[in-house]
């Protein structure tokens, strides 16, 4: 294969002062997650939780910040700490969350969610599982199935 080919149509080098090309995989992840947090905040809106961004939604990522130290949160969504700080001070303040003392390290402190932050909880997945009823009826079964499978498989990997 010569530098300038390429074994996809999606990778196909760009010349210079053209577009950015066909999308690579990074803004075909995005593009259905944006979609997916799009209709989350919606819904959160329409069941009263008014008070919520879209920076927020961040925190409540599967599988949530409860139990959780703020520092290992903060790897794991790979957000600087003080950012995440800042969001759990206005999660905390708006009364979706608490930071508890560590009972293990005094030093630390542990992420709780109040009674209005489980709320949320069972409204962003019924959001969420009304979209994937919505692609598996465009995709077939069969398709979606199929997309759910290599998307397990590869988040295992990494």
């Amino acid at each position: 294969m010569t530098p300038s080919s390429s074994s996809s149509r999606f990778t196909t080098p760009v010349a210079a002062g053209e577009a950015f090309g066909p999308p690579l995989i990074g803004a075909l992840l995005r593009m259905p997650l944006q979609v997916v947090q799009g209709r989350m905040l919606d819904r959160l809106h329409e069941h009263g939780f008014t008070d919520l961004e879209a920076a927020h939604l961040n925190v409540f990522q599967y599988p949530g910040p409860q139990g959780a130290r703020p520092t290992e949160l903060a790897a794991r969504l790979r957000m600087s700490k003080q950012a995440l700080h800042y969001l759990l001070g206005q999660l905390e303040r708006r009364g979706y969350l608490e930071r508890r003392p560590d009972p293990d390290d005094h030093r630390s402190k542990r992420i709780a969610l109040t009674q209005r932050g489980t709320a949320i909880v069972p409204v962003i997945r019924e959001a969420v599982a009304e979209i994937e009823r919505e692609w598996e009826a465009a995709l077939g079964r069969r398709r979606f199935t199929q997309l759910r499978n290599l998307l397990h498989e590869l988040n295992h990997q990494i």
